[in-house]
């Protein structure tokens, strides 16, 4: 699969087994939305590693890397708009040399899940997110690595767009908040003992 992009900087050194990416729109306008919650995840995580997520241009996302339980990880957030995150991939894919794609995990928000349950999984439909959309775009193939992060669906007959855009109400902030925790210690256990032990977890609670 050649996704190499003209002018992406070459791996040197180690390379990372996982890139995460937590897809999010760029600039304060979207800042805190449901939509973003991929985004915020990995922001926690870094911060949780001490990390501290750079601009790297070349590569069209914010970049860091950390180590969890002597594992390399990469953690990205595009700044593209969500419907061109997979823009992003070529140049991240080369600069970290993570495998593509059954090392590359997609932190994004779900409508179909209530607000704050977590579900991982690996390929499954798009289900209309243009950020999802624009990964498997690139990757050529769905069956990328997933973290689902419930928002919930907006009540009566709202538009699921603009729920997703807009900021949540106290009780699904509060919600959300545990959920990004929650996530973060969710990628460390995918990162320390597997995909599959991590899905046995994480989604046994419902």
């Amino acid at each position: 699969m050649a996704l190499r992009r003209k002018g992406a900087q070459e791996r040197r050194g180690t390379p990372s087994e996982l890139l995460v990416i937590g897809l999010a729109n760029p600039g304060a306008d979207y800042a805190r939305t449901r939509h973003n919650i991929g985004g915020d995840v990995v922001e926690l995580l870094a911060d949780r590693h001490r990390a501290t997520l750079k601009v790297e241009p070349r590569q069209r996302a914010r970049l860091a890397e950390i180590t969890v339980g002597g594992h390399r990880i990469a953690l990205a957030v595009p700044t593209t708009f969500m419907n061109e995150s997979g823009a992003a991939l070529p140049g991240l894919l080369t600069r970290t040399g993570a495998p593509s794609p059954d090392g590359v995990l997609v932190v994004h928000d779900e409508l179909d899940l209530e607000p704050g349950r977590l579900q991982l999984k690996v390929g499954g439909g798009l289900a209309g997110h243009n950020g999802l959309r624009s990964i498997a775009s690139t990757l050529s193939t769905k069956e990328f690595l997933r973290l689902r992060i419930g928002v919930g669906r907006p009540p009566g007959r709202g538009n699921g767009a603009d729920w997703v855009l807009s900021r949540p109400g106290k009780v699904d902030a509060e919600a959300l908040a545990i959920a990004a925790e929650q996530a973060a210690d969710a990628i460390e256990l995918l990162a320390e003992r597997g995909m599959d032990a991590a899905m046995n977890v994480v989604n046994a609670r419902g």
